[in-house]
């Protein structure tokens, strides 16, 4: 097998290729200050602070187009820094946000985007405390991208993606497929309206709620499915654990909207158990 000798974009869709990129993205020597650190790359890593373990994380977003059924690039931004640190069992404390925006973006939508991640940030009593922002040249950028980096702090137990153990259930947070067959349509010009709608949010009041009616150490391990979805990401936590994941195709809770959507795509050959609109 012959080797990329440049990045592409099948390195930013999540599986094996991402894999390759990452072992060049995170070779770093001295890379672990006391906890978890980026050799185990999991949505976040962890450190001590005054008797406390503190999560960190980090993220870069970009998504075409900005707006879409249920959302936009901000929801997304403090979505997915929040979502990475709940599932490592950190409440979110603060959220840092540095913008790259391309030269001609009109003021009103970025006031839209940065009213949209004030809400989300609302949602779960968290904070945007510092950021940054760059304008660069027009035709540069596609529009707007935002890094966003959050802390949280364990009050329970910290949570990997890797413990995975025999007899385990597996269980999502919600149906699947909604934000990615949103943005799908809806870039190719199908405005479906509320029949099919982003579902990103951030999650950590569900997730709190779990981790408290279960009980010390009864949730084994936990990931935000992002790129490759949920397939890539059950793999993943699989190939970590060293156990084999079984999933009946049955079983899978989909939206009939979505399994609709995707089989007129040509991306489901078939339907998968449907759930009402």
């Amino acid at each position: 097998m012959v080797k990329d000798t440049e990045v592409n974009m099948m390195h930013g869709a999540g599986g094996e290729v991402m894999g390759e990129l990452l072992q060049t993205l995170t070779a770093f020597k001295n890379n672990n200050a006391g906890g978890i650190g980026l050799e185990s790359l999991d949505d976040g890593s962890t450190f001590e602070i005054g008797g406390k373990t503190v999560v960190l994380t980090t993220d870069g977003h970009v998504v075409k187009p900005l707006f879409f059924p249920g959302g936009d690039i901000g929801r997304i931004a403090v979505s997915g820094t929040i979502n990475d640190l709940s599932v490592m069992g950190a409440r979110p404390i603060a959220l840092t946000c540095g913008m790259v925006i391309e030269e001609g973006f009109p003021i009103e939508n970025l006031q839209k985007i940065v009213e949209s991640m004030d809400k989300a940030l609302g949602e779960v009593g968290a904070a945007v405390i510092t950021g940054d922002t760059k304008v660069v040249e027009r035709g540069s950028l596609d529009g707007i991208a935002i890094n966003t980096a959050g802390v949280g702090v364990i009050d329970h137990y910290v949570i990997r993606d890797k413990s995975l153990k025999p007899g385990d259930k597996i269980i999502v947070s919600g149906t699947i497929g909604d934000h990615g067959m949103a943005i799908i349509t809806y870039r190719e010009g199908f405005d479906l309206g509320e029949q099919l709608k982003s579902d990103v949010a951030p999650l950590w009041k569900m997730i709190e709620g779990a981790i408290k009616a279960g009980g010390d150490g009864a949730i084994h391990a936990m990931k935000d499915p992002t790129r490759g979805g949920f397939a890539a990401c059950i793999n993943e936590m699989a190939r970590k654990a060293g156990v084999k994941v079984v999933v009946h195709e049955e079983d899978m809770p989909i939206r009939e909207s979505v399994a609709s959507a995707g089989a007129l795509l040509g991306i489901l050959k078939r339907r998968t158990l449907c759930l009402p609109h």
